[in-house]
């Protein structure tokens, strides 16, 4: 059994999901799950609704629902099936979430669970399409709701799964579909309280969806269908010298993730490291038949380090990739009567927790603690509340860049290939990973095409073999 996850470039429109089906059907004989993201955009466009009903815009919300209804429609249509019972659930499902959208225009009030039961529409309704697309292709699929299997606790909008729940809830939902011989379709992304109540996982939460089955069901492997030939060696888009990685550990991989790698969601290895259970990251778009193989194509990631040095005199045959995570803000605390007193770390991050902000670097000296954030939304209320036993100050348009590899914390060099390879960019923050293989620099975020290009070019010499 495998679970397959396409996300929503790979189920925008009638095309991409007659490749959807193509694919599944030369899955067949291994049972496949099927999980479905929302189509591309549409997430976007139904917070872009909730907010317009919130302003009190409903006229504007209501041409716009209008638009997404026809346009998944029109998708249907473009499969072949545009009348019966596709159509009435899209119609329905539809009307309803334009019951919601008015409730919130009345209310004026947009709670986090509400607007989680607003984004949810765009995976409910995708799975009808994937269902269709399957069956013209022949193949018998059958639709089942997330939300009676993915179980989380009550963190609207970015929910964690309770496991144990989870597998039950799995067994009894989907064992039975399988069994008979059919292939369930789900939404990715969202879930549901033990009350019932619709959440959602966080943005890129269909990937972590997957993982999650593929763990409960004790899955073969995972198979997370994209647009992108697999995990690259940089962001492409600021870095065309970009080329794919084979073959590339759990560890490295969530590390990359983590640090703004795009392909996938940072969580989503998690459940599939505990089990380990391969996972493939694979190109809806560049399909080839048969068993994945990494030397043709996509990236295998498993709990294993594969294709590189363990230990090398060589820094640029132990590093896996470059990632940058853009728009990050640096907080500089000084406390020349507290820095060394007792407790004074545990005062700075119990700040950070009570704001639910996560901590992504850190750096401390005899007078300072210097570290980063994501989530720039909090900086002044987090500021105030470290004003009160320290002086603050913080600058935004920053960025991270991540060197990820396994070899490193082997392989001496590896630092000042760096340092020299970036030159006259500065360096804000520098942090080895507790982890021993990554390299964290904090630098400004207009230096980042220019930083990842030169350090691309550095540890990826042209004329070697791809990774």
């Amino acid at each position: 059994m495998l679970v397959m996850k396409f996300g929503g470039t790979s189920v925008q429109d009638a095309a991409a999901l007659r490749r959807l089906a193509a694919i599944v059907a030369d899955r067949r004989r291994e049972s496949p799950v099927v999980v479905v993201s929302a189509l591309a955009g549409a997430t976007d466009r139904l917070i872009e609704l909730a907010t317009l009903a919130l302003h009190g815009q409903g006229d504007f919300a209501a041409a716009s629902l209008a638009e997404l209804r026809e346009r998944h429609l029109r998708v249907l249509a473009d499969l072949g099936g545009g009348a019966g019972r596709e159509r009435e659930e899209l119609n329905a499902a539809f009307a309803a979430l334009g019951e919601l959208l008015r409730g919130i225009s009345a209310v004026a009030e947009l709670t986090p669970r509400t607007r989680d039961a607003v984004v949810a529409y765009g995976e409910r309704v995708s799975p009808i399409l994937a269902r269709h697309a399957l069956a013209a292709a022949g193949l018998p699929a059958t639709t089942a709701d997330a939300r009676r299997i993915i179980i989380t606790d009550e963190r609207f909008t970015a929910a964690q799964p309770l496991e144990a729940e989870i597998q039950r809830a799995a067994a009894a939902e989907l064992q039975p579909l399988l069994a008979a011989g059919s292939i369930p379709v789900l939404g990715g992304f969202i879930g549901a309280t033990r009350r019932g109540v619709g959440t959602t996982l966080g943005r890129g939460g269909s990937d972590f969806s997957a993982a999650i089955l593929g763990a409960a069901l004790e899955a073969e492997r995972i198979e997370i269908w994209t647009d992108v030939d697999g995990m690259l060696t940089a962001d492409p888009r600021i870095c065309p010298a970009a080329r794919r990685i084979q073959r590339i550990s759990f560890a490295e991989a969530a590390e990359s993730a983590y640090f703004g790698a795009k392909v996938l969601h940072p969580a989503t290895l998690l459940p599939a490291m505990r089990k380990n259970i391969p996972v493939w990251v694979l190109n809806s778009r560049n399909f080839h038949p048969g068993p994945p193989d990494p030397a043709v194509t996509g990236t295998l990631i498993t709990a294993r380090q594969a294709g590189r040095a363990q230990r090398s005199t060589d820094p640029c045959a132990t590093v896996a990739c470059i990632s940058s995570k853009r728009n990050v803000a640096v907080i500089d605390i000084v406390s020349t009567r507290m820095l060394l007193a007792h407790g004074f770390m545990k005062a700075i991050f119990d700040v950070f927790a009570a704001h639910q902000c996560p901590v992504d670097m850190i750096s401390t000296s005899e007078v300072s603690v210097s570290l980063t954030v994501a989530d720039t939304a909090q900086l002044p209320a987090i500021a105030d509340a470290l004003g009160r036993f320290a002086e603050v100050r913080y600058e935004g348009r920053k960025a991270i860049l991540c060197l990820v590899g396994g070899g490193m914390r082997n392989t001496p060099g590896v630092a000042a290939a760096v340092f020299s390879a970036l030159g006259d960019i500065n360096i804000r923050m520098i942090s080895q990973g507790a982890s021993e293989m990554n390299i964290s620099l904090v630098i400004e975020d207009d230096d980042v095409p220019r930083a990842v290009e030169r350090l691309h070019a550095r540890f990826f010499p042209a004329a070697a073999a791809a990774d």
